[in-house]
């Protein structure tokens, strides 16, 4: 059988990264051959992402940007793949006639299959959630740039239903992946030589594998793969404030290389608020785990996100948001307007009643905010020294390299003899908001 190319572009989140790769894994049996070059592509597949309007919107004006690749070669087959696929399912392909391929997270060992459909000249979709599929036994193909930082996927799904969000319904419900095939991943990822492993679920902390002799929680396999060499950096994304533990906090405190970074989404800062999105804890809930994360893990940074503007938020609601990120001081954020998802219990049950331009200059002040707190964070450690791991090149100067400190801020500094992969001590000389400048 003839060598096929395939091309994927992957929008959203970081489990979409992790669904990419093993898309490629799937197909590659199949024999097509990645390529960064789409128009020599015989099947083009975009891995989308639902979350917010302007997220589908972007999907949307890129594949009418593939006329063109379809217009020069006919026998190009585009799919689309993810969360956009599985909210809209057969729509899809009535609204973008350009789509040959619909299929849904859950659906990826079917593309094989579906694609001798689209052979035959036929549409292919599946869009069938799974209660079990967390492909776990696939070898993912690496997609990744430096080989020194990768993902891995702990779990699948989620069973918080956060009144705003589209995820239980495009991902389906919560299911956590075998413990011995993440440790199989993980050692070999370390053997081939990359030192940073990022965990992914949509709610990490309530990974829980029962079907051993004894169970396995999240942080018992948070301290498993730490165990995998000293060498070896973890991290993990994303904690949901109800389930962040003590038990987690001491876990990380005990291994060096459990890296000193908490994202711990908050969304809002009034309780009010909270409730209506149905986050399941309050805002004093959420300051007690800011204040266990300080005891327990004092100079980690901390990151979250915020949506400015959902339905009901008063100005004062607001102003407790901007209270309560200066009284956490975050190193980062993730920052929003409410976009309201169809399905999602927000949609049928309130009022998109924030105007849009007060949306936006909510936004505005929790962007303004972030920056200077961003920038203290950094002007904070000016002088100190950092272990930071080589990732790569700048992008600024040949000369100088970037990686990343244990607290998740990336560092610029003097190439020297390093080499991605390496560990090296950083003195911090100079900062901007997003960025620590390093000297040798």
């Amino acid at each position: 059988m003839s060598i096929r190319k395939l091309y994927i572009e992957t929008y959203g989140c970081q489990m979409n990264v992790v669904d990419s790769e093993v898309v490629a894994a799937i197909l590659q049996q199949q024999h097509y051959q990645l390529t960064e070059e789409m128009d020599e592509a015989d099947l083009i597949l975009i891995n989308t992402c639902s979350i917010r309007d302007h997220a589908e919107q972007r999907i949307r004006s890129r594949l009418k940007e593939l006329k063109r690749v379809k217009q020069k070669n006919a026998g190009t087959a585009v799919g689309v793949i993810g969360c956009m696929a599985e909210r809209l399912k057969e729509n899809l392909l009535e609204e973008e006639p350009l789509v040959d391929l619909v299929v849904g997270p859950d659906a990826y060992r079917e593309l094989p299959a579906l694609l001798e459909q689209v052979e035959n000249g036929q549409k292919g979709i599946d869009t069938l959630l799974s209660t079990k599929e967390t492909y776990g036994d696939i070898n993912p193909v690496r997609m990744d740039k430096n080989h020194v930082t990768s993902f891995v996927s702990i779990m699948r799904g989620c069973n918080n239903f956060c009144s705003y969000c589209v995820v239980p319904g495009t991902r389906g419900r919560e299911r956590s992946r075998d413990p011995e095939s993440i440790m199989k991943e993980a050692g070999s990822l370390f053997e081939n030589g990359y030192r940073e492993l990022t965990l992914l679920g949509q709610n990490v902390n309530s990974y829980r594998w029962e079907q051993g002799a004894s169970p396995v929680r999240f942080e018992q396999l948070l301290a498993m793969v730490a165990g995998i060499d000293p060498m070896l950096r973890v991290r993990f994304a994303t904690s949901h404030p109800k389930d962040m533990s003590d038990d987690l906090l001491q876990v990380m405190a005990r291994h060096q290389n459990l890296c000193r970074s908490i994202h711990l989404p908050v969304q809002s800062g009034s309780t009010k608020v909270l409730d209506r999105m149905k986050r399941k804890y309050t805002a004093e809930h959420y300051m007690d785990r800011i204040e266990a994360i300080r005891k327990h893990l004092p100079g980690a940074s901390i990151s979250t996100d915020i949506i400015a503007g959902f339905c009901g938020e008063t100005e004062d609601d607001h102003l407790q948001t901007l209270s309560l990120m200066e009284w956490v001081g975050y190193d980062f954020s993730f920052m929003f307007k409410y976009s309201e998802r169809p399905g999602t219990f927000a949609a049928r049950s309130y009022k998109d009643d924030v105007p849009a331009e007060v949306k936006t200059r909510r936004l505005n002040e929790i962007i303004d905010l972030q920056t200077k707190l961003s920038l203290h964070s950094k002007e904070k450690d000016v002088g100190q020294v950092f272990e930071v791991l080589v990732e790569g090149t700048s992008k600024k100067s040949d000369e100088k390299l970037y990686g990343r400190s244990s607290q998740n801020k990336v560092v610029v500094f003097p190439r020297g003899n390093l080499k991605p992969g390496d560990y090296t001590h950083v003195k911090i000389s100079g900062c901007t908001s997003a960025t620590l400048i390093g000297e040798s």
